[in-house]
């Protein structure tokens, strides 16, 4: 048997931790509507709303295409191409009006691609190239910059931000889980559900009340 003092005693309890867990820093809503404001084109500025308000990952939003704008009855979605090619319908209630005017009048006139998304640089063949992922995060930092955002702004932070905001505002777990295009719970159960400290307090004030709020 080691002696008191031994290897266990000279480590401490905290060895035991493998890891700690980094409270993610994300964007408030306030700062996503500056971010929008400061974007140059309509293009930009629908680029940063639907990452901050869909979660969608940067490389998803530049794959979409115009049959991916979809409604079915009084609903309308997003069809979203992720991880190994898995598709998955992402609602888009209050975007859908501005993307389908978007599709209509924000395109050049006269493209052959079917990406939404397209840069004003054209290819040999004369057609319109794809808005990179290199472009759209320097349109981030640049609105960031023009916002008064001190802080680094990438795309993912955009779909960090958007599974806080839902959390928060009492989405649940599944529902977000199949919304982001996770295959499991585990991302938004370690990562996500304890973003911020005071989302606990907040939620042992409510459970000390009776749930009153």
């Amino acid at each position: 048997m080691g002696a008191p003092g031994g290897r266990a005693a000279e480590h401490g309890p905290d060895q035991n931790v493998k890891t700690k867990r980094r409270v993610l820093e994300v964007l408030s809503r306030e700062e996503v509507e500056a971010m929008e404001d400061a974007a140059e084109t309509g293009r930009d500025k629908l680029i940063i709303r639907l990452l901050a308000d869909t979660g969608v990952r940067l490389g998803e939003l530049l794959s979409l295409r115009l049959e991916d704008v979809s409604r079915q009855g009084r609903s309308h979605y997003l069809r979203v191409r992720g991880k190994g090619e898995a598709e998955r319908l992402v609602p888009i209630p209050r975007l859908y009006p501005r993307l389908q005017r978007f599709v209509e009048r924000g395109r050049p006139r006269d493209a052959g691609s079917e990406r939404i998304f397209l840069s004003r640089r054209r290819r040999p063949s004369g057609d319109y190239e794809p808005v990179t992922k290199s472009g759209v995060e320097q349109t981030l930092r640049l609105a960031a910059r023009k916002a008064g955002i001190r802080r680094r702004v990438y795309p993912h932070l955009l779909r960090h931000s958007f599974a806080t905001w839902s959390l928060r505002g009492g989405m649940g777990t599944l529902q977000l889980m199949q919304i982001m295009g996770h295959t499991s719970l585990d991302m938004i159960t370690n990562v996500y559900s304890h973003l911020v400290p005071h989302d606990s307090y907040d939620a042992m004030l409510k459970f000390l009340r009776g749930g009153e709020d």
